[in-house]
């Protein structure tokens, strides 16, 4: 039902003349639903500056929320939603705070039941029910952000690249390799290359528990883009099972050196840039 001109100009100074009992109530209504988790006055604020919003737009000629008198609200709306999303209530608890001013309108025009006011309410009704809508949907938006910021986060924490010494760096893989994490890994280990200028990189493998076709072509992806960067490649973690996957699957990764294990790998970088283990070297003098 539309708003028209007679409904809003009633509407705004029913808003307008119990501002202090409407804005009350609707605040005990939302406090009741969110169980002390937000302080009632940081919620008072907030119902307060809904209810003004709400009144400049129907003051200002709101027909329908997509409207353009409809700006501040629905940017109200949207600041309520992105807050009550980062604070992590569910978005039903979102919404109720803006449905919760139809039960505190309903106790203050119970007693005026001529056919205008009913008018009025089912007109405000509808309008409100847009405004949950929007905030549910503003809500929507705002989580699916903050899970895609927190799982690029995770990605970037689960894919370390650690300096080992002078000329040699390592990437510890643990999980499932799939093609983001590849991509964040290649990046990853090209830009500590850059910054260290290590002429060596270790990819240990032992934390990945399987290795298919698509794990190998992003490993060897990988190790391809390292030495075009002037860095020789050396996969650890090669498990007995892993390497019968890698035969039956028929996978060859050429001349690159592979290890079972990360001491074999540490110990083949240590032979190459000509540094002796203490082991070797007492067995020699012996």
């Amino acid at each position: 039902m539309a708003l028209d001109a007679e409904s809003r100009s009633r509407l705004s100074r029913l808003l307008t003349e119990h501002a202090e009992r409407l804005t009350e109530r609707w605040t005990g209504l939302v406090v009741a639903s969110l169980r002390g988790r937000l302080s009632q006055a940081e919620l008072a604020r907030q119902v307060r500056e809904l209810h003004r919003s709400m009144i400049d737009a129907l003051a200002g000629g709101l027909t329908d929320l997509a409207d353009e008198h409809g700006g501040e609200l629905r940017a109200v709306l949207s600041e309520l939603s992105r807050g009550r999303a980062r604070q992590g209530f569910s978005a039903t608890e979102t919404a109720i705070s803006v449905f919760a001013i139809k039960d505190a309108l309903l106790e203050l025009i119970e007693q005026d039941r001529d056919a205008a006011t009913l008018r009025d309410f089912l007109a405000l009704s509808a309008l409100i029910d847009q405004m949950g809508l929007f905030t549910f949907e503003s809500y929507v938006r705002t989580r699916e952000s903050l899970i895609a910021d927190q799982a690029e986060q995770l990605l970037e924490l689960s894919t370390p690249v650690v300096k080992l010494w002078e000329g040699v760096v390592a990437v510890p893989l643990v999980g499932t390799l799939d093609s983001a994490r590849a991509q964040v890994v290649m990046e990853r280990l090209l830009q500590t290359l850059v910054d260290t200028g290590s002429p060596y990189a270790i990819i240990d493998i032992t934390g990945v528990p399987a290795v298919d076709t698509q794990v190998a072509q992003h490993i060897l992806k990988t190790v391809v883009a390292a030495r075009l960067m002037g860095a020789d490649c050396i996969i650890s973690g090669i498990r007995p099972q892993i390497a019968q996957t890698i035969v039956a699957l028929g996978i060859e990764f050429g001349d690159i050196a592979t290890k079972a294990s990360l001491a074999d790998a540490l110990r083949h970088v240590l032979r190459l840039t000509g540094v002796e283990t203490t082991s070797r070297r007492a067995r020699r003098e012996a």
